[in-house]
């Protein structure tokens, strides 16, 4: 499917992944996307226009046009400027229809394998990052389960999301903090997360001290292993010990010297000293998670390997839908455009999935139930 056929011959189809008309209207309106139909005349054509410019990547005088050559509206850049600026909030709430729709959909999988990650975002010209996507990505279905937009002050934390009962959650150094483990756990959940050797405390099991650096100078070569401990409790945050397993690997000498150098060139790069400690540990891999016993230290190793799908989730939503490219500076503007390239992204996941293959006509008759409109998600 090419871009233009998304936006003007499969529009219908498109429709059908949507709520129906009339809320559709009624969200548009009380979320102060459609105010007035000046121009624009229903949300179905100001979802359209958001598309145009967010996923087709036009600019707001080339969206204008193809508007009025596609007789969707007739209006101009400026106008144009207006109505998106105040779609945000909008947008924001349909990608969370489409995510809640994803929700519902139980997996047949022990565990539902959940991927958590972010990525950064720059407007042209920046000096720095602007805004930061967090994704939650469902690998039974390699497909997109949750999402968040912040500003670049927006850490990378697991309490950003809901999480459920078997919720397996894998993520990378970023995420591992206490809080954040803590509610996963505490929802059900089990956690699967790669440590740094400082940043989260740990004793053994009958709370006395425990040496992670001896623990992993122990390990056999090539041979997974681990230790029972627990996250020491947070007095502050008021989160209780935590018992966990740490799964351990050494790596093979040519790869710890890779992430030796790694770690040396960014040190210099930002003028910083090295810790020795540092280099040592980056000779292993380590993880800590609330899996049973049942599942093997080998078995959860090969668990975490599957988080370079998300970052495969990434490089493809900033190639298909240029997810990476910010031409807005106004802030409200580039809301708008973020949301819009997401939502895209998840009807094409619909068009695309493989539930669809049981519709020969390739598109569904009967809607899901929609999500309550009386007091949506706010996304500002």
């Amino acid at each position: 499917m090419d871009d233009q056929t998304f936006l003007v011959y499969d529009w219908p189809y498109i429709l059908t992944l949507l709520p129906d008309e009339a809320q559709l209207e009624q969200t548009a309106v009380s979320m102060g996307a459609l105010r007035r139909k000046r121009n624009v005349n229903s949300a179905s054509a100001l979802l359209r226009l958001a598309f145009a410019y967010g996923f087709l990547g036009y600019s707001l005088r080339q969206t204008a046009a193809w508007a009025q050559m596609a007789q969707v509206a007739e209006l101009s850049d400026v106008a144009l400027l207006k109505r998106l600026r105040s779609a945000s909030d909008w947008l924001g709430y349909l990608v969370d229809y489409k995510l809640a729709e994803r929700a519902e959909n139980p997996t047949p999988l022990p565990y539902n394998l959940r991927l958590i990650d972010a990525t950064s975002i720059s407007r042209p010209k920046s000096e720095g990052l602007d805004w930061r996507v967090h994704l939650v990505y469902d690998l039974a279905r390699l497909r997109l389960q949750d999402v968040e937009l912040t500003d670049p002050h927006g850490g990378e934390s697991m309490t950003r999301f809901k999480w459920h009962e078997n919720d397996l959650v894998i993520g990378d150094r970023g995420y591992g903090h206490r809080r954040g483990m803590a509610a996963v756990a505490s929802a059900g959940g089990f956690f699967i997360i790669r440590l740094n050797w400082q940043n989260v405390p740990l004793q053994k099991a009958n709370c006395d001290s425990f040496s992670l650096i001896d623990f992993l100078r122990g390990l056999p070569e090539a041979k997974s292993g681990e230790a029972d401990v627990q996250m020491k409790a947070d007095k502050v945050n008021k989160l209780p010990a935590l018992p966990c397993r740490l799964v351990a690997l050494r790596k093979s000498e040519a790869s710890a010297q890779k992430s030796r150098d790694a770690i040396i060139k960014q040190a210099r790069k930002k003028g910083r000293h090295v810790n020795p400690l540092t280099l040592e540990t980056a000779g292993y891999i380590f993880v800590l998670t609330t899996l049973p016993p049942s599942v093997s230290t080998d078995q959860i190793l090969d668990l975490y390997r599957f988080r370079w799908q998300i970052e495969l989730a990434f490089k493809r939503m900033k190639s298909l839908i240029s997810l990476g490219e910010m031409p807005a500076k106004d802030p409200q503007l580039a809301r708008s455009l973020i949301y819009s390239k997401l939502l895209a992204a998840l009807l094409l996941d619909d068009l695309t999935d493989r539930f669809l293959d049981f519709f020969p006509w390739g598109y569904r008759l009967q809607k899901t139930p929609s999500l309550s409109v009386e007091n949506p998600k706010s996304h500002s």
